[in-house]
């Protein structure tokens, strides 16, 4: 199979909008990451920091004003004239003091006081509030090895949940991750977590105690990408298959436009050629298809994670009611039956202990007839 060239000449090097606010026309992503170095000086996306006396020089020159005026914005935006106590107190920051002057904690105040009337607990959206803030914090690696480079691009790629029913009703992204341009796509591939991935095929109603021999991913390793007319194809193993080539021989047939194919293990992301915010195809398991969007190309700064082992980065996840058992109500299905005469619904969920008391005696004997599958949760990913 061989890797499709981008055509680089067909493409614009800067992205401008195609539909209005929807998503950009095709760019190139290494000629945009060059347009870029070319148009910025070296210690504008350079890591090191400028000190305190250069920086302050070039904001003064930048802006036009003199050294006076200068030195009366050092004095005036100081952090010392943001301190609300004595400089060698260390107040608690989630206090807020009762004679404070500045309008942000002012209303912050006012919030806090609020919610100590109202008799509720705290919720999960309040204890990872800071989530993405802790995730994205700049991180140095011990290895110079290991550093990101000057000048690679950081893509932001959203993964949506699999199109699998009637009425889809989740719009919102199932994980949201940063990726570095120099990374191979199918370390992307690899960071996509999926409930599919983790299911067990097989009925296991006579003895719920065998362990599966494997799950899906440990045996259909294949799986596709679809962006801008090209199928780029997980080859990296013996057992792999080119799960593509149906579409294309379908394409061909009924005269649709012609389709290339390339490895995903010989593609980085610097050189696609894509449409940021457009929607774009991940196949996995067959038929399990997710749909994926690049929102956003930048450079990278001395302000992101420098540590490029931590790349794939996950910075958001959505979280997900997960599904309860059918008798207890209180602990996640872990089995799932059909044609069960115990079941008040089919199929059913059950979980591992309710499942085992309902439908086994106590020499652990099956009892009446059901057929019963592993269940994977996707609120496992929680």
């Amino acid at each position: 199979m061989a890797a499709s060239k981008p055509d680089t000449d067909s493409v614009s090097n800067i992205p401008e909008y195609e539909y209005g606010n929807a998503n950009t026309t095709t760019i190139h992503i290494d000629s945009f990451r060059k347009e870029w170095l070319k148009r910025l000086q070296p210690s504008e996306y350079s890591y090191t920091a400028e000190d305190e006396d250069t920086f302050h020089a070039n904001f003064a020159h930048e802006t036009g004003i003199s050294v006076d005026t200068m030195r009366e914005l050092q004095k005036v935006c100081s952090i010392s004239s943001l301190r609300c106590h004595p400089e060698d107190e260390q107040p608690d920051p989630e206090v807020v003091p009762e004679d404070s002057i500045l309008k942000t904690l002012v209303e912050r105040k006012k919030k806090q006081d609020y919610k100590s009337t109202l008799k509720i607990s705290k919720n999960r959206h309040e204890l990872y509030a800071d989530e993405q803030e802790r995730l994205a914090t700049t991180m140095n690696p011990e290895a110079a090895e290991n550093r990101v480079p000057e000048g690679d691009v950081i893509l932001t790629v959203n993964v949506y949940y699999p199109a699998t029913f009637e009425k889809f009703c989740y719009v919102r992204p199932h994980v949201t991750l940063l990726l570095l341009g120099s990374q191979k796509l199918t370390e992307l591939r690899d960071a996509i977590c999926c409930a599919s991935d983790l299911q067990v095929y097989g009925e296991f109603s006579n003895n719920p105690d065998v362990a599966p021999d494997f799950v899906s991913k440990d045996h259909y390793k294949s799986a596709f990408f679809f962006l801008e007319g090209v199928f780029y194809n997980d080859m990296r193993y013996p057992e792999c298959r080119d799960i593509s080539q149906t579409t294309i021989t379908w394409a061909k047939a009924n005269k649709f436009p012609s389709y290339t194919q390339a490895n995903m293990e010989d593609t980085t992301l610097v050189d696609l050629k894509v449409k940021v915010g457009f929607p774009y195809l991940y196949c996995h398991q067959g038929d399990c298809e997710h749909v994926v969007i690049i929102t956003d190309v930048r450079l990278t700064h001395k302000d992101d994670c420098l540590d490029r082992t931590l790349y794939p980065m996950l910075i958001h996840k959505h979280r997900i009611a997960t599904q309860k058992c059918a008798v207890c109500y209180t602990f996640i299905a872990r089995w799932c039956t059909v044609g069960d005469q115990f079941a008040p619904s089919h199929p059913c969920l059950f979980c591992d202990k309710c499942f085992r008391k309902l439908h086994y005696d106590a020499d652990g004997n099956k009892l009446g007839e059901f057929l019963a599958y592993p269940y994977v949760d996707r609120g496992a990913f929680n």
